[in-house]
């Protein structure tokens, strides 16, 4: 079970681009992050991902917009990021790392208990939705036993997590790459990491319903493929940035039906705001990568610097 502790923590910190769905399945609220600020989507002048600049008087923090997963191995341009990494005070990367420890967090201990089962999770689904959920842990190279949890949430959590894997899509990069960079050149990286217990709990305490529509939403990301992820991301390497937006979100609305999901996603925006703030009160220029959706939706980190009085200025200006 500590290989769900870690997917629960990374996912639910971390939402991933899945199945499509035009509306939101019973159950399940609707994408946090739909609504964007038209204005902030373009596509980049220079070639490779897209930059935003955030400006005061004598600071410039460069925004870098990258999807949540990305093909491994998936090749992008990164002359701009060296260009900006020279003389750089700060690089600032996703803020969605998550971690518990269970000797010194007795409720995540407690939440593990009630999450785990002595019996596979389709053991509790009726026929068709049970064939289904087999078929997709078969695709994702996992046997019955890999699921053995009574929650729907965590089992759909662990299902796309698995398929990810076997699909060879990862959210570790860009960013990991990035901070790699950034660190051969000796700038100093910043990242957060959050305390996993009340994810945890939050999981446990799902509604059944919710729990359900998240399975529906994973095991329709496990029969869509990694296609609109890989499409995404080519987009992405171009500057395209309305096209690597356009990675179907259904299972963001999974992540916000766990209580508390809501206060998690405005502290995350809160935080990573607060860093770029921070870095602007530095005399010269700043990195920070943020992904797409939280740094362009209404409410997110780049609505959020603008409402603060800074200037921002768009990948098609620079």
């Amino acid at each position: 079970m500590m290989r769900l502790i870690a997917v629960l923590c990374g996912m639910l910190l971390l939402a991933t681009p899945l199945a499509a769905s035009s509306q939101a399945p019973s159950g399940l609220p609707q994408d946090p992050d739909a609504v964007l600020v038209e204005e902030l989507v373009v596509t980049a002048r220079e070639i490779g991902p897209a930059w935003w600049r955030v400006s005061d008087a004598d600071s410039t923090v460069y925004v870098m917009g990258v999807p949540s997963v990305i093909p491994k191995g998936s090749g992008w341009d990164p002359s701009v990021l060296e260009r900006r990494l020279e003389g750089a005070n700060l690089v600032i990367l996703p803020f969605n790392n998550a971690s518990v420890n269970l000797l010194t967090a007795p409720g995540a201990v407690v939440s593990l208990l009630r999450l785990r089962s002595s019996t596979p999770f389709e053991e509790t689904l009726e026929g068709p939705l049970r064939a289904r959920f087999v078929a997709a842990r078969a695709q994702a190279g996992q046997d019955a036993d890999r699921y053995k949890t009574r929650n729907g949430m965590a089992a759909a959590l662990l299902l796309v997590s698995d398929y990810r894997d076997a699909a060879r899509l990862t959210a570790a990069d860009p960013a990991k790459t990035i901070g790699r960079m950034a660190a051969a050149r000796g700038v100093r990286v910043e990242a957060k990491t959050y305390d996993a217990a009340p994810l945890l709990a939050a999981v446990v305490r799902t509604p059944a319903a919710a729990q359900r529509a998240c399975v529906l939403e994973a095991l329709a990301a496990v029969e869509a493929g990694p296609a609109s992820a890989e499409a995404a991301a080519r987009a992405w390497a171009w500057g395209r940035v309305r096209e690597a937006l356009g990675g179907e979100r259904s299972y963001e609305r999974c992540i916000a039906a766990a209580p508390g999901a809501a206060e998690l996603d405005a502290r995350l925006k809160a935080d990573q705001t607060a860093s770029i703030v921070a870095a602007l009160k530095r005399p010269g220029h700043s990195i920070a990568v943020v992904q797409l959706r939280p740094l362009l939706a209404q409410g997110g980190v780049l609505d959020r610097l603008g409402a603060l009085g800074y200037e921002i200025r768009t990948p098609a200006e620079d």
